[in-house]
């Protein structure tokens, strides 16, 4: 049974555009919202207005909340914006690794188990928390974590064979927890007048050999949610994109990709800093105009 959310009149309570409605089975809710105010938001507030605006992005340091940074495209996405300069805070059920040499990681790392909707909620209030100090921005989202998982021999989980409770985790990982951060940190987002990006997959759009059912129906409900997301966070001056990555050259590539290599017109594997630069682009300045928008990511693999 999910767990119920809190209803608290809090920052992540309010009422949104449509009374909440049942959500998922057992009760759970979704967590209201109260759109900001474009008339009082600092970072849209227009010429002539009696309270100073905010400063501008060059005068502060940028900042990023990443999930699912541990390896693979989250690693790559972490290095490209550390590089830049941008304060980097990850996400990730475990403890930060005593062992990892990465020097603000304890201070930027949220311990928060992303399969439960009422830990992601806290985790929320702790990332506001710590934001309110510079001015309570945040100039990024990426919604990297997701999960697919295996039968016991490792074997893909298809439709007739993935359990409910597998379902269920599947798509409160990969499609609820990044609405869930969303609109919890959309004060932050829309005072930064930031972006989010949602990482989806080439296994959303077709019938991949080795990712299984729930995870490429919740791929493809997160890009179905990605244009829902543009058209709402739009007007708060908060571009919403996806990524759609196809085979990466990662650590936990499945036995036999080097097969698909061949159904490739660029004939190789793409590198996570590949992938991390597009993320990137999507979340600066290069990328104003772009919203809605769901970028290929696999060589071609999809034409």
């Amino acid at each position: 049974m999910a767990p119920a959310l809190p209803e608290a009149r809090d920052r992540v309570s309010g009422t949104f555009r449509n009374a909440a409605r049942p959500w998922i089975s057992g009760g759970a809710r979704l967590i209201p919202w109260r759109r900001p105010s474009l008339a009082r938001s600092p970072a849209v507030r227009g010429a002539g207005s009696e309270e100073p605006a905010l400063a501008s992005s060059n005068d502060r340091r940028r900042v990023l909340l990443l999930t699912g940074a541990s390896r693979g495209i989250g690693h790559a996405t972490v290095k490209r914006f550390s590089a830049a300069g941008w304060r980097v805070i990850t996400c990730s059920r475990h403890p930060f690794p005593e062992n990892c040499p990465w020097e603000m990681g304890p201070e930027d790392h949220l311990q928060v188990d992303l399969s439960n909707a009422a830990d992601t909620v806290r985790g929320v209030r702790e990332v506001a928390e710590r934001l309110a100090a510079e001015g309570g921005l945040l100039h990024a989202l990426v919604n990297n974590a997701g999960i697919s998982p295996k039968g016991p021999e490792g074997e893909r989980l298809g439709a007739l064979t993935t359990e409910y409770e597998d379902w269920a985790r599947v798509f409160q990982v990969n499609f609820f927890a990044p609405i869930l951060l969303a609109r919890g940190l959309c004060d932050e987002l829309t005072r930064a007048r930031g972006s989010i990006v949602n990482v989806t997959s080439i296994a959303g759009s077709r019938v991949h050999p080795f990712a299984g059912a729930a995870y490429g129906t919740s791929k493809a409900a997160l890009a179905g949610l990605t244009r829902e997301m543009a058209a709402d966070f739009g007007p708060l001056g908060v571009r919403v994109n996806a990524i759609s990555p196809g085979e990466i050259d990662t650590s936990i590539l499945s036995p036999g990709t080097d097969k698909l290599v061949e159904q490739i017109p660029q004939r190789r594997l793409g590198t996570p800093d590949e992938v991390a630069k597009a993320i990137y682009f999507l979340c600066i300045e290069a990328s104003s105009y772009v919203n809605g928008a769901e970028l290929h990511i696999n060589g071609g693999q999809h034409v």
